[in-house]
């Protein structure tokens, strides 16, 4: 963003940068930025609190009148980021004849159609749609517990846009079943990997994969790198 504001300021375009890492800011020297230290992902930090958000676009715009530049400053309010998951409540298990990921994803369909209704558009859909998320899971499943993973017909047959899916479809889901705003940043990759039975089917899967000496990067990009 330091560098796009550069780039508009030569063309006449004032601009002001919320600078989610300040060290990045007091390297590129942005014209105008206001440092937030807010967990990643939330420039305005407080979801579902206006009041806040707009304190801090004031305090930006604020930046416009200052005489000259480079302008740094900080927001006074510092948000600390949470380890927490979604508080979401998943539906309980429906059919045992099914692997548990399939039955759970099955179970939060509604929920997805819901939020679709709502929305009136989804970003599922790279290499399979929502219909095709159980089945994928069950393919996922079946590497997960020792079948040959270069001899299954993965959707897409591409293990990261797969996973993107899975893991959109459960996000939007969420939407409709999370009590209050999330814990922090990275609350739904904690949520979606640690708590869902979707996600550790994911985590078997890139495991097993890995362990067969799959190609990068077939199986690292299945998880954020972090895992």
């Amino acid at each position: 963003m330091s560098t796009l504001a550069h780039v508009f300021e030569s063309a006449g375009l004032a601009t002001i940068v919320l600078a989610s890492v300040r060290e990045v800011a007091e390297k590129m020297h942005p014209p105008r930025a206001l440092y937030c230290e807010f967990p990643l992902g939330r420039p305005l930090g407080r979801p579902a609190d206006p009041e806040f958000q707009h304190d801090v676009l004031a305090r930006a715009f604020a930046l416009l009148e200052a005489e000259s530049g480079p302008v740094l400053l900080d927001h006074p309010v510092v948000i600390e980021e949470s380890s927490g998951a979604l508080a979401c409540a998943m539906p309980p298990r429906f059919d045992p004849l099914v692997p548990a990921c399939v039955d759970e994803a099955n179970g939060i369909r509604r929920a997805y159609d819901r939020e679709l209704e709502r929305r009136g558009v989804s970003s599922v859909g790279r290499a399979v749609d929502a219909d095709g998320v159980p089945g994928a899971l069950g393919l996922l499943q079946q590497i997960a517990d020792g079948a040959d993973w270069a001899s299954i017909d993965l959707p897409g047959g591409n293990t990261i846009e797969l996973v993107h899916d899975i893991r959109t479809y459960y996000e939007e889901a969420a939407l409709q079943l999370v009590s209050g705003p999330p814990a922090g940043g990275r609350a739904a990759e904690v949520w979606f990997y640690e708590e869902t039975e979707a996600g550790r089917t994911v985590m078997a899967a890139r495991k097993a994969i890995q362990d067969a000496d799959g190609p990068f990067p077939v199986w690292f990009y299945m998880a954020p790198g972090h895992r």
